[in-house]
């Protein structure tokens, strides 16, 4: 069993900053690439960031120069920094993360953390 669980979310200002965490958990093998993804209202599901297993990252273009995605291997926990903050990135914030569990590779997703920004 693996268990992907976010912490950081919250309601913040215009402007403001707030870090996001994913720690996984359970019977795991090794994991390569980590991920945020957003859901806003009425929206789909959408890339935030992603990091793989060496240290490569990639963005959206909406969050290219604000947030910073981040990993610790030894901890299984990947880690979203975001600045600047604005309105539009009031989401449901996810974190995903693929995962070998056994003998096969999953992806996985947490129960989902809500970032909320104020005008």
């Amino acid at each position: 069993q693996v268990q992907l669980v976010e912490s950081g979310g919250g309601l913040v200002q215009a402007g403001g900053s707030l870090r996001l965490s994913c720690a996984a958990s359970g019977d795991i093998i090794c994991i390569s690439a980590m991920g945020w993804y957003r859901q806003a209202p009425g929206k789909e599901r959408e890339l935030v960031a992603v990091i793989n297993s060496g240290g490569t990252t990639n963005y959206a273009d909406s969050v290219k120069g604000r947030f910073t995605i981040s990993r610790d291997n030894a901890k299984n926990t990947v880690y979203l920094q975001m600045n600047s903050l604005k309105p539009e990135d009031t989401a449901v914030y996810y974190c995903n993360a693929h995962i070998q569990h056994g003998w096969r590779w999953s992806d996985y997703w947490g129960q989902g953390t809500q970032v909320t920004v104020s005008s």
